[in-house]
Formats: C-alpha cells, structure tokens, sequence
C-alpha cells in the first residue's frame, strides 16, 4: 500500500463504488480526512459501512448528484477539501452506446460543476478516474500515454472530453494540479472479502460474470471469439488487482501536492492476460469449473490491450505487486461470502 505523511481533506466522487470504496479505505488508512459524495445510482451505502468497519474510522457522507451545482457547492464549502477524487460517472460501454446523452450529461456535464464548485471552494487538486478507452484501437502496444486519443464509443468519448477540460482547467487555473489515471481492467477485492465489485444487473466485465458463474448465480460464461491473434485465440487484457490501482490513487494524491500543472498516467500491470487465462485462474481459486460457450466476437473489441506502466512508476513512485491468482482469489473471497452482494439474502 502507497502511504503519503501529507494528511489532506480528500472529497470523494462516487466514493460509494467499486473503485471508491477501496480507495477510500487505504485513504482513511492513510490518515486522510474523507467526504464521499454519492448519489447510490450504482453503489450502495453499505460498502460504506463496511470501509468504516474495517479501518475504525469515520468519513462524512453527503448523498447528491454531481449535476446539482447547489449540493455540490455546499457540500464542497462545508467540507472544505485539499483535494477531490472523482469517480462518480457512468461506465458501460455498451449502454453509452444506447443512451450516449445521458452519457454526456452526467459524465461532462457532472465533471463541470464539479471544477466550478471547486473553483468556488478553492480548491486546485484533482485526481480524476479516466480509462484506457480513451486510447481506442491500438496503432501499437504496450498503449504509452503518447498513443493518440481516438475513442471508439460515447462512455470513451466522455472520460476524453473530461480530461480535455481539466488540462484547460490546470492551464487556465495558478497553482491547479490534476492526474488523470487511465484505468486498464481492475478486478478483485479487498483481501477481507468485506468490500468488492456489485454489478447492477447483466455485469458488463469479465470477472464479475464468470464470479457470477461460480458462485451459481449464472449459469455459463460467454467468450466473445477465440479466433484473435493472441496465444489462445480470445481477447488479451490488462487486469489490475482493485487493491494496488486504490494505492495508486492515493500515491497520485501525493504526487498532485507538490506538482503543478495536468498529468496522465496508466494506472495497469503492463502485461496482459486472455479470456481463457482468466477463466483457468479463477478455477483454480473457486476450486470449480467455470463452464463456457464460444460465441460470435463483438464489434469493437480488439485483439490485446495492455499498458506502458513506466510514468507510474517514475512520477507516483508506484508499480503493481499483485498477480492474476491474488487477483482471482480476492474476487472468489468477496462473490463467495457475497454470493448477492450487497443485498442481504
């Protein structure tokens, strides 16, 4: 875990999710002051619980939406934060797809009065979840933050437009400092079992689904072609343990203390790992098969995806520790003991 000796007031965006609530916690392990802002649209109060069970610490928590300028706006005055994580942001590809407005809406839209009530709040720090979709089809790997940004879908399109407004934010803003963290695949959970991924509805990621498949909550998993260029066939990824892209976040916020100006960052292992690799980890961890069916490839989907990971490690001092296994058993710890989530059965 990245350990910082700068204690600041951290205001979380979307800090009730998957990636917020691990982060979250390593912040509050940290020593750090939290206030989650969260409007539970995919995430639930109880992970809060949870963070708050584990660590023995307490966080403010202020319900709203980050489109409504007036609770954001008092809720960033009243906190009075050092610096802001923002999660909060819709995240399926496929559904921006199908509602790209909503998209926008809440992605760009949200990310604005953000920095405005920031702005008014006084605060010039931001570290900002962005993704590795930015990138679209890869002219070459490993994908190195020079790789142009050409996304190929409206969610991509979004965290680009968003990581376009802070670099004019940064420049247009004395003393701004902002990282934005492009995400590869995180997967897992924290090694408690307590707190972990809860996909509302058909999961839209791979371990979710074939967690899902485990635990017996779906029957089979589907593989999208197995006909890639890869070393089995299908699609080749870029996992990263939920655990070290949380402490990744946090080296970013101590990095962004002492640095002006807007940075993007890979936040990945630098390796990849097929579909079917996965799957045979993930047995191995549930001590069961996982049954699957071949089926038709997705439009859209490329062969392999995997990051450059050098500027992590020179400017945040970070690098991911944990494998494909420690990855897939704190997925198994966390479906298993939450075979529902976090609905009680």
């Amino acid at each position: 875990m990245t350990m910082t000796t700068d204690k600041s007031r951290v205001f979380v965006t979307g800090g009730a999710g998957y990636i917020g609530t691990h982060t979250v916690l390593q912040l509050l392990a940290a020593g750090h002051d939290v206030c989650v802002f969260d409007n539970f649209a995919n995430s639930s109060p109880v992970a809060l619980d949870r963070v708050r069970a584990l660590t023995n610490r307490d966080m403010q928590r202020v319900e709203g939406d980050i489109r409504s300028a007036d609770r954001l706006n008092r809720a960033l005055a009243d906190f009075a934060p050092d610096a802001v994580i923002h999660f909060a942001g819709l995240k399926a590809v496929g559904e921006s797809n199908e509602k790209p407005l909503l998209y926008y809406d809440n992605n760009v839209t949200g990310s604005a009065r953000l920095l405005e009530a920031m702005d008014a709040a006084g605060c010039r720090r931001i570290v900002f979840s962005s993704s590795a979709t930015v990138y679209g089809e890869p002219r070459y790997l490993p994908f190195d933050e020079d790789h142009p940004i050409a996304p190929t879908n409206p969610y991509g399109r979004t965290k680009a437009m968003v990581e376009a407004m802070i670099g004019d934010w940064a420049v247009a803003t004395p003393e701004a400092s902002a990282v934005l963290l492009r995400y590869f695949n995180p997967v897992g959970a924290h090694p408690s079992g307590r707190i972990g991924e809860d996909p509302q509805g058909i999961p839209n990621n791979l371990m979710p689904f074939v967690a899902q498949v485990a635990v017996g909550r779906r029957e089979r998993l589907a593989i999208y072609g197995d006909d890639y260029d890869t070393r089995d066939g299908t699609g080749e990824r870029d996992y990263i343990h939920v655990e070290d892209l949380a402490a990744a976040h946090v080296a970013a916020l101590a990095y962004a203390a002492g640095h002006a100006g807007c940075e993007a960052i890979n936040v990945g292992t630098g390796a990849g790992t097929t579909v079917k690799e996965l799957v045979a980890a993930y047995e191995r961890a549930a001590t069961r098969p996982i049954p699957f069916d071949i089926v038709p490839r997705r439009p859209g989907d490329v062969a392999a995806s995997y990051a450059a990971t050098d500027k992590a490690a020179r400017l945040l001092g970070w690098t991911a520790k944990l494998d494909v296994d420690a990855m897939c058993a704190s997925s198994w710890q966390w479906q298993s003991a939450n075979p529902q989530g976090y609905a009680m059965p």
